[in-house]
């Protein structure tokens, strides 16, 4: 019955009631008088007047970066004849790179239609490789028609957005500044340079930015979330000191051990110089770091409470009695690290299975205590698949989560132990031009969702079962 329920309350939704009360419930039904619900003992309903709402369960693929959301700009200003110019640029399932070189040619004297076809031939080609993943080519495509257009607002605004979801935000900023002064009052403008300051951990330029773009947009549902996030870091920050090193920016509570934060500081540099040479990654961008209380970080990331640390673009770690370094404090930082790490090599596109699987075996988990209990969910056929466990693990409740991180290491334990850290490499890089992750699967390691699984408990079998 233990192992049934652990299993059932994977895929579970939760119910919340207006008291302040959570039911983790499956196969949840809304009508508008009753919450129809399944449980162990049978089907049970109760009044929609007492429910505040349904929180759904969350492990559905998603494609969502820690730092950055999935933002919108304008399309590239293109000429009437764009179908033609991008049929000329992309066929055969490639691009025609000696075409593109003819508009580019033909757009020297200044033309506006020659103009007008290059950006277009432009555009077309980055459309192309952005749909294969390769973001740097395509950034290359928008720079070049940048040069020939350099007021083309739209075209600058594509950059950028290929900056951010690449990590690059200072990098982002220069398209962003060039736009600013061809549409000083733009909203989209204001928008992105709000969230190339927050991923560069400058909140309070960013708190601006996203202000002004709500005046000039009031309705932007993705910025007024991105303000108010960032105004509960903001004041709550607004008294913390500040230290730094090569990779790393760290804010702590003026009422907390600065030594504490020194010794952090040379921790994550440690980690930071072990996770390069393992993952063959450099994060091009400073990594913030926050120490909290232990009541602050409940406040400002709302954190479930099995979350002892969160990374959502900045690493967030309560440190609430601590005075020094502490083994189990080293580990939460390696595994936090890892995050930034994963997030910016796959361009924020890294399942959560793969995320959490490598930051544990990074930080020296090994799968032995779980691995019994994990071949029984195998071997009665109840175990979700990873395909189900790729997107957020925030809303699981603590014993959904047991099983999702002991899974998770599972499978990664297994591909280490097949083909070693260059298999892990090859897949992050796969992950991050790949439209799925099971196609990154089957590109970079010959294996399904389902093989991998089956591979997993294989593994475990052989390592544990003795």
């Amino acid at each position: 019955m233990l192992l049934l329920a652990w299993v059932c309350a994977v895929s579970a939704d939760t119910i919340v009631l207006k008291n302040g009360r959570r039911i983790i419930a499956s196969n949840v039904t809304e009508s508008a008088e009753r919450v129809t619900y399944d449980t162990p003992a049978g089907e049970l309903s109760i009044p929609r007047g007492i429910v505040e709402r349904v929180e759904k369960d969350n492990l559905r693929p998603t494609e969502s970066s820690r730092a950055t959301p999935a933002v919108t700009v304008p399309s590239a200003d293109l000429s009437g004849n764009y179908s033609d110019v991008a049929s000329q640029v992309v066929h055969d399932g490639s691009i025609d790179a000696g075409r593109v070189g003819e508009f580019e040619n033909e757009a020297r004297g200044g033309n506006p239609s020659a103009v007008g076809k290059v950006i277009a031939a432009h555009h077309a080609a980055a459309q192309f490789l952005i749909a294969k993943g390769d973001l740097d080519a395509a950034a290359e495509h928008y720079h070049r028609a940048s040069i020939l257009a350099p007021n083309n607002v739209p075209v600058l605004l594509n950059l950028a957005v290929l900056d951010l979801r690449r990590s690059q935000y200072k990098a982002a900023m220069d398209p962003l500044e060039r736009a600013r002064r061809v549409e000083p009052d733009s909203a989209d403008v204001a928008k992105l340079m709000g969230w190339a300051y927050y991923g560069a951990n400058n909140i309070d330029r960013a708190v601006a930015e996203w202000k002004r773009a709500l005046q000039l947009h009031p309705s932007d549902g993705e910025v007024q979330s991105a303000l108010a996030k960032a105004v509960r870091d903001q004041q709550e920050e607004a008294s913390y000191r500040e230290g730094e090193t090569a990779h790393f920016t760290v804010k702590y509570s003026g009422a907390a051990n600065p030594d504490l934060a020194r010794e952090i500081l040379r921790t994550l540099e440690e980690h930071f110089r072990s996770i390069e040479g393992q993952l063959d990654y450099t994060p091009p961008e400073s990594i913030g770091v926050i120490l909290y209380t232990q009541q602050a970080f409940a406040d400002i990331t709302r954190a479930p409470g099995w979350a002892g640390a969160i990374n959502d673009g900045r690493i967030r770690v309560p440190t609430q009695g601590l005075t020094s370094m502490t083994p189990e404090l080293s580990r939460v930082l390696k595994h936090e690290l890892t995050h930034s790490f994963v997030g910016q090599k796959t361009r924020g596109r890294c399942p959560t299975w793969l995320q959490e699987g490598l930051a544990q075996w990074m930080e020296g988990r090994r799968s032995g205590d779980s691995a019994g209990i994990l071949l029984q969910v195998y071997d009665h056929e109840m175990a979700p698949s990873l395909a189900t466990m790729e997107g957020s693990w925030m809303s699981m409740s603590g014993d959904s989560a047991s099983y999702a991180y002991a899974w998770a290491l599972a499978a990664v334990e297994s591909i280490i132990n097949s083909g070693g850290m260059s298999d892990i490499e090859r897949l992050l890089g796969q992950i991050a031009a790949a439209p799925t992750t099971e196609e990154a699967l089957r590109d970079s390691l010959r294996t399904s969702y389902s093989d991998l699984s089956q591979q997993t408990a294989t593994y475990l079998r052989r390592e544990y079962s003795r």
